[in-house]
């Protein structure tokens, strides 16, 4: 599939969806080349994480006790220690990414923003002004989907471009 692609967001968790995606945007896309007389840059895949914040990581209001146990002393450490586990979580995904990526032989930018993952995605698509964003699905049934919300479905009605969900070898509807 080739076009005027300029911008390609794709989307990561760590989830093996999330890599079969991007597996598929590499296989599949070519992003626009410059004209030899443009000053244009050369078009970019720009592969997205999302961390989530600590408090939502643990589930806890900033600021709060939790397992009514520790101390206001104590919970800076806590939050130390969720962050330090998340950045390691950060680093692993990327670079299974990034390995997926010199495997094909594609240059790639990466980007990690903190906070909610639908919301975020569908903001840095509008900052990056993305002509496309690809996300795996986590391919869950009715009833988990309901509980847990979708950020696939949440970033196909809400970003700022087109959207494809590339779904799982088991994935259902």
């Amino acid at each position: 599939m080739t076009g005027n692609l300029r911008s390609v967001i794709v989307a990561v968790d760590g989830s093996e969806e999330s890599m079969d995606a991007l597996r598929w945007v590499l296989d599949n896309l070519k992003l626009r080349a410059p004209a030899l007389d443009s000053t244009d840059p050369p078009g970019c895949f720009t592969i997205l994480h999302v961390q989530s914040p600590p408090s939502i990581a643990t589930g806890l209001n900033p600021g709060a006790i939790p397992f009514g146990g520790p101390t206001d002393l104590e919970v800076p450490a806590f939050s130390a220690a969720i962050e330090a586990h998340q950045r390691k979580i950060t680093e692993a995904v990327l670079e299974h990414a990034l390995k997926i990526c010199s495997e094909k032989n594609v240059n790639v930018k990466s980007q990690v923003v903190v906070g909610d993952p639908k919301e975020k995605i569908c903001e840095v698509v509008e900052k990056l002004h993305a002509d496309l964003l690809v996300m795996g699905s986590h391919a869950f049934g009715p009833i988990k989907r309901m509980f847990l919300g979708s950020v696939s479905n949440y970033c196909a009605n809400h970003a700022a471009c087109p959207v494809i969900v590339v779904k799982g070898k088991g994935a259902t509807s």
